[in-house]
């Protein structure tokens, strides 16, 4: 979709919606993640994603018991079912980590890398045909990460090589998806916070710090709020097509490096900056590039 199709969406009241709800989308996932970095310093990640997973679960609870129980048990492909919730369990196990270490900015870097990842693998986990464009800009956005990762014995730490993992881990995750299509969302976030909350409880005796009134508050609050957010980025997908609303997924970047450094005075390195603007450009072109093929297929 070009530049000027887009600004011709745009006019549409729906469309205008979808990205203002996207962007609302993207700033509370920055505000989830930022609470999370600051829960993270005083409570363990088990504890932190124990609260956040009995918080997701209540505030789903209503919208289970109106479409009922046997869409959770009645699951296609049972064994990409437990992998995806494996996996989704580590990845948000590792950003927790990570960010304890690191600045939100860069662990946000690492993780809007995911898509290059999925672009990367697709061909080998779901048949999918990559072009030579597509792969170049696949090997342009892994070098962002090496650009951003600034390997040196000094930069390529426990976090940030976790943070890596992380990301695949993510990676995996949005294919695993993309394999469940016919699984309602409400399914998947549910057996994602199942999973999560799992790990936390097998984690969370390790370390566990007993929380004020105020903090008990704030860690169910990571739940409340990421669940506003995906509540917001489904929203937005069904109000305006996708190629207007998902590049504004990369204003997370922004809002980490704003939240980094007002809330944790965080500065953003040079070498992280050009990372993410190329890996942003890789992703931006891997999206529209995929876009087009299925427009013209």
């Amino acid at each position: 979709m070009t530049a000027v199709s887009v600004s011709s969406v745009l006019h549409s009241p729906n469309a205008r919606l979808g990205v203002a709800v996207m962007l609302l989308g993207i700033f509370l996932f920055a505000l989830n993640d930022t609470l999370g970095k600051w829960l993270v310093a005083t409570y363990p990640v088990g504890q932190v994603l124990l609260v956040r997973s009995i918080a997701a679960l209540l505030v789903l609870w209503p919208f289970l018991w109106r479409m009922g129980w046997r869409p959770l048990f009645s699951l296609e492909r049972p064994g990409m079912q437990v992998l995806r919730v494996g996996l989704s369990s580590l990845e948000v196990y590792a950003f927790y980590f990570a960010v304890i270490y690191l600045p939100l900015a860069d662990v946000m870097t690492y993780w809007l890398a995911a898509p290059i990842y999925v672009a990367a693998m697709s061909p080998f986990l779901l048949g999918e045909h990559v072009g030579w464009r597509r792969w170049t800009a696949i090997v342009i956005g892994f070098a962002g990460v090496i650009i951003a990762l600034e390997p040196s014995s000094a930069t390529m730490t426990a976090p940030a090589l976790i943070s890596v993992l992380g990301t695949f881990c993510f990676a995996f995750m949005m294919l695993s998806g993309r394999a469940l299509r016919a699984t309602p969302d409400k399914v998947l976030v549910f057996w994602q916070s199942v999973g999560a909350g799992i790990l936390g409880l097998v984690t969370a005796p390790f370390g566990w710090v007993q929380p004020s009134g105020f903090d008990l508050a704030l860690l169910g609050g990571l739940g409340v709020v990421a669940m506003m957010a995906h509540v917001c980025v489904n929203r937005a997908m069904k109000l305006a097509d996708a190629a207007v609303v998902a590049p504004f997924q990369y204003t997370l970047l922004f809002w980490a490096v704003v939240f980094g450094f007002i809330v944790f005075g965080d500065v953003p390195r040079p070498a992280m900056l050009a990372g993410a603007a190329i890996i942003i450009a890789a992703g931006l072109f891997i999206f529209f590039r995929e876009r087009s093929k299925h427009s013209t297929s």
